[in-house]
């Protein structure tokens, strides 16, 4: 098959023809229709997640349809259109059997664990425990978003951040996941202030809903988020620091009103350093810090039928298809600037 390989951390990925993979035991081999090129994608080839390994396969966020099955895969079968979390869970350990295995403490991720979805097709493990079958509505375009990014958000605003109707909301980065929760939480009824320094991120971000779209310019973090809590009459109830940085994140607890909820979704590798978070703010405010990874493969249904709804729309969020001879270029040159809704790479 073909796929992106990366050689050497920091230098441009080539597509490469490398052997087709087998099914492990209780996994199953996806032909990818289409995979995401999400900035976690950028950390692991920048060399920033010590569990990727040279030669490397990036991606994590994919559609397609099952070719080949291994043993133990329960009701899969060969012809099925699905999607999976990019956390690949065990289904065995405590948080597992909890229900939680979105936190897996065995847990395999395409695309840094191991080879992912820059690839004409990609081993999904623990088929029955993380395969997300998809209804014939959904198509493959939109079925890639909620590998990560899309189900990343919904569960960040939801389950995590416990949103409520009318409630003030800011999202610090308007990159694929910020963007996403943008649109979640205009859906369920929220007034968003969105935060990104680029104007297509911000104008994307009120064509998603956003009352108020802020420029944080190059502000000290005090500055961006007094003028979030101008924006929302005081301070937002929930945040959400969606690009992961230690200016993003400390501008997101502190436009928080009293008793507000920080979620920090996006990543923020210990090889760039622990990040400065004005941790003195919270006890005087009683704020909450929480975090965010991914959502289930059991918890689906409900965004899945959100979507077929029509009352959430994901495809809304991509902005360029680009096909795997330009993902390498693509995925290197997200270092220069975080980009701009979503790409989508077509193996």
């Amino acid at each position: 098959m073909r796929a992106v390989v990366v050689e050497q951390f920091e230098q441009e990925p080539t597509v490469q023809v490398v052997p087709d993979p087998d099914p492990p035991p209780g996994g199953v081999v996806v032909a990818v229709e289409v995979t995401g090129l999400c900035r976690s994608d950028w950390h692991a080839w920048a060399g920033h997640d010590p569990d990727v390994v040279l030669p490397h396969v990036p991606g994590h966020e994919l559609a397609g349809t099952v070719v080949a099955l291994g043993t133990g895969v329960g009701t899969v079968r060969v012809g099925q259109r699905v999607t999976t979390p990019f956390v690949m869970a065990c289904g065995t350990c405590d948080p597992c059997r909890a229900g939680q295995q979105q936190v897996c403490l065995r847990q395999q991720q395409p695309g840094f664990t191991r080879w992912g979805s820059f690839a004409e097709q990609v081993v999904v493990e623990h088929a029955a425990v993380n395969l997300v079958p998809l209804p014939d509505e959904v198509g493959s375009d939109v079925a890639a978003l909620l590998g990560c990014r899309f189900a990343t958000a919904f569960r960040a605003v939801h389950a995590v951040g416990r949103l409520r109707a009318g409630e003030r909301v800011a999202v610090h980065g308007c990159g694929g996941v910020g963007l996403s929760a943008v649109m979640v939480a205009v859906a369920a009824g929220a007034r968003v202030v969105a935060v990104d320094p680029s104007p297509v991120a911000r104008e994307l971000a009120r064509s998603m809903g956003a009352e108020v779209a802020v420029d944080p310019g190059a502000d000290p973090w005090q500055q961006v988020a007094e003028q979030v809590r101008d924006a929302s009459g005081g301070g937002v109830h929930l945040s959400l620091d969606a690009l992961g940085s230690e200016a993003t994140c400390a501008a997101s607890l502190a436009g928080l009103r009293v008793r507000g909820r920080h979620v920090q979704v996006g990543l923020l590798p210990s090889v760039l350093g622990a990040p400065r978070v004005p941790l003195h703010l919270v006890v005087g405010g009683e704020l909450e810090l929480l975090g965010s990874h991914g959502m289930a493969a059991h918890d689906y249904p409900q965004l899945l039928s959100l979507v077929t709804a029509g009352l959430l729309r994901p495809e809304r969020l991509v902005t360029r298809t680009i096909g795997l001879d330009e993902a390498g270029a693509a995925l290197a040159a997200m270092g220069d600037a975080a980009g701009s809704g979503v790409t989508l790479v077509r193996p």
